[in-house]
């Protein structure tokens, strides 16, 4: 205590004082309790080995040690941390607020100096020295929150550790096949961590922008596992109004794709899928740079995965070119994906490839004369579609117009 007052009181009368706080600091103690448990009906109060509450003991020794400071004349009382970080562990444990807790030391505090202004008047204290020895009271009490903020640091902490662990052990049984028992203890998981299982799912892959990139912000319900390579994230009824522009938002900076909307079942196929738009963003066939919506990219998921059946595909319906020229075989396969996709006939070909229409009709003869009827056939002009959009994506075809 840095006073100049209390410094003055006579060694006499500060041991006095000293010597009737710390006789009837067991009662203080007692009757703080009784005020507590009163005011405070909800607070868990736990017991020691003998069965004493541990609220009793913190609050005797904090008396104990404040006094005994006082009679000593140390610069600063010591605050017995262990008790106090325990207080501040429970409130941790139970998610609880520090805020009740700090009201009880604020109670505790207030009872002790009415009674230690008694015991000064009844030792005959001057006033300005009972005053400072409030200040100190309130400046022991700031070490007494202190303790107990670390030890509710060190709590909440610990929460957080067993949720992110609950949580994973969610997603991990989500994303497999589940029936039976499986979907009860899915059920209870999803309890533990007071998750609300949804009737449709998606899953989602992230790739992180930097190796201690900030985890998105993804929001209540969403559950998000941060502790593989790859992120993984988990999205409750997909199609609900605004959650996509939410996800937008969150993940910005991020890259990624979210697989299809499917039943709760299902969660590994909407993962399946995301993981292979991941593969196609990392061979640079889908863009970097935001996380993609899997059913906004039904082309380029169809077709780039199955780029070997495509090719053999190719070999055998794109054969007529076989005997052409690199440039001319490019521009008639242009020509041909362009007016299998275009209901019109030469002008709107041309229109599409940007070239004269005498050019298009050109190379519409050609193409007759190549395939002949088989040009005709549905069957092999859908066939042709997918192996020359295939290509398109590939880019080994243009987009638009030459």
């Amino acid at each position: 205590m840095k006073s100049h007052a209390w410094q003055e009181v006579p060694r006499s009368k500060v041991e006095r004082f000293a010597s009737i706080a710390l006789a009837e600091a067991p009662e203080i103690a007692q009757k703080i309790l009784t005020e507590i448990r009163q005011a405070y009906p909800y607070l868990q109060l736990v017991e020691d080995e003998s069965g004493e509450p541990m609220a009793l003991v913190g609050i005797r020794r904090a008396i104990e040690g404040f006094v005994r400071h006082l009679a000593s004349g140390a610069a600063d009382p010591r605050v017995p941390p262990e008790v106090f970080q325990e207080f501040g562990r429970g409130e941790g444990l139970h998610g609880r607020s520090l805020d009740s807790l700090q009201a009880v030391y604020r109670l505790g505090v207030r009872l002790t100096w009415r009674r230690f202004a008694e015991i000064g008047q009844q030792v005959d204290i001057a006033a300005p020295a009972m005053y400072e020895l409030a200040e100190s009271g309130f400046e022991y009490l700031d070490g007494l929150v202190e303790q107990s903020v670390l030890g509710y640091a060190e709590a909440a902490a610990r929460r957080a550790s067993e949720r992110l662990r609950l949580q994973r052990q969610l997603i991990d049984l989500l994303l497999v096949e589940h029936r039976g028992d499986s979907a009860r203890t899915l059920a209870e998981r999803a309890a533990r961590v007071g998750w609300e299982l949804p009737e449709t799912i998606a899953v989602g892959v992230l790739m992180r922008p930097a190796r201690e990139a900030v985890a998105p912000a993804v929001g209540q319900g969403i559950l998000l596992e941060m502790e593989s390579e790859q992120p993984r994230i988990v999205i409750p009824d997909p199609e609900t109004a605004g959650r996509a522009e939410t996800l937008r938002r969150a993940t910005a900076g991020w890259s990624g794709a979210i697989g299809p909307p499917v039943p709760l079942a299902a969660a590994a196929t909407s993962l399946r899928w995301a993981e292979t738009a991941v593969q196609l963003i990392k061979k640079n066939l889908l863009p970097q740079g935001e996380v993609l919506h899997c059913t906004e990219r039904t082309e380029e998921l169809v077709l780039l995965p199955s780029r070997e059946l495509i090719d053999a595909a190719a070999r055998r319906c794109l054969a007529p070119l076989d005997g052409l020229g690199p440039t001319a075989s490019r521009r008639l396969a242009e020509t041909l994906l362009a007016w299998i996709e275009t209901p019109g006939g030469a002008p709107e070909v041309a229109q599409r490839l940007g070239v004269h229409p005498q050019t298009a009709r050109y190379r519409l003869r050609q193409i007759r004369e190549l395939w002949g009827d088989a040009i005709d056939d549905p069957d092999q002009r859908f066939e042709m579609l997918l192996v020359l959009r295939s290509q398109r994506l590939r880019g080994s075809l243009a987009h638009g117009s030459e």
